[in-house]
């Protein structure tokens, strides 16, 4: 109960405070990509319920021949790139935080397609709620592996605590501002996860 009494506080607040910053990201958007401004996508949250989760856009809506969205580098462009560098896309999820969909500090949400695939050790990722930010963001983020990622977000799962939801909160700002972790190497974002060996190895 008092972390989701800090993640409403703290997320009304925030989205007080950047408001003017989140109106000039949202024009330039607009200008620069086009519409729609926001990225709406369903998500596993707290156990793996569904929910939806906006972002701000980052990409051109660009296809292929048959109708399909071309790769992700195709897609990004240099503002796009920008405002994933600064972490700024992420800004609008803070409404999915007051809302009470997401918290402030949590495993990341990745894709309802991913819940399948995940070891009964790594589907514990969503005993919480997905964050924001979260233990693995800062010990990697896109540049560790999924095995790596979903441990640290496990591990999170059974030590989370208040002063450890400030420390990855204070080193998330210092990983914003140094831009580390942004993509997987090769990668525009992240490679797509296929399944993990512990899984394969029980079936």
């Amino acid at each position: 109960m008092f972390k989701r009494f800090i993640d409403i506080f703290v997320s009304a607040f925030a989205l007080i405070l950047l408001s003017p910053i989140i109106t000039v990201v949202a024009w330039n958007i607009s200008k620069k990509l086009g519409s729609p401004v926001l990225f709406r996508q369903v998500r596993p949250g707290l156990n793996g319920q569904p929910f939806t989760m906006v972002k701000f856009r980052t990409m051109r809506d660009a296809l292929n021949k048959n109708g399909n969205p071309l790769p992700d580098s195709e897609r990004m462009t240099p503002f796009g790139n920008l405002l994933r560098s600064t972490s700024l896309d992420e800004l609008p999820e803070l409404w999915n935080v007051l809302k009470g969909d997401m918290s402030l500090v949590g495993p990341r949400p990745l894709l309802m397609e991913y819940l399948p695939l995940y070891s009964k050790e790594q589907a514990r990722r969503h005993e919480v709620r997905p964050g924001v930010t979260g233990w693995a963001q800062i010990n990697g983020r896109n540049a560790i592996s999924w095995e790596e990622k979903f441990k640290l977000d496990v591990w999170y799962v059974d030590n989370h605590s208040f002063w450890l939801d400030v420390k990855i909160l204070f080193l998330t700002v210092k990983k914003v501002f140094i831009r580390d972790g942004i993509s997987a190497e090769g990668e525009a974002t992240t490679s797509k996860f296929t399944g993990s060996s512990s899984k394969q190895e029980q079936q």
